[in-house]
């Protein structure tokens, strides 16, 4: 699942974004990355995505 994930941050910056984590500010910024143009949008998903697993992965206490 996080590969796919991340292959939509790639490819479709706000969709990876949006199922990672929600509406919310996050994902309004990642619209206007992605507006501005598409690399921003992508390096913003694909930041995103991995930050999430890594809070994510911190809380269950793997490292």
């Amino acid at each position: 699942m996080k590969l796919t994930r991340l292959l939509l941050g790639l490819l479709l910056p706000p969709v990876g974004v949006f199922l990672e984590v929600g509406i919310g500010p996050t994902l309004l910024i990642n619209i206007l990355l992605t507006l501005l143009g598409w690399l921003p949008g992508s390096i913003h998903a694909v930041w995103v995505i991995a930050k999430h697993n890594e809070q994510f992965n911190r809380q269950d206490g793997i490292y």
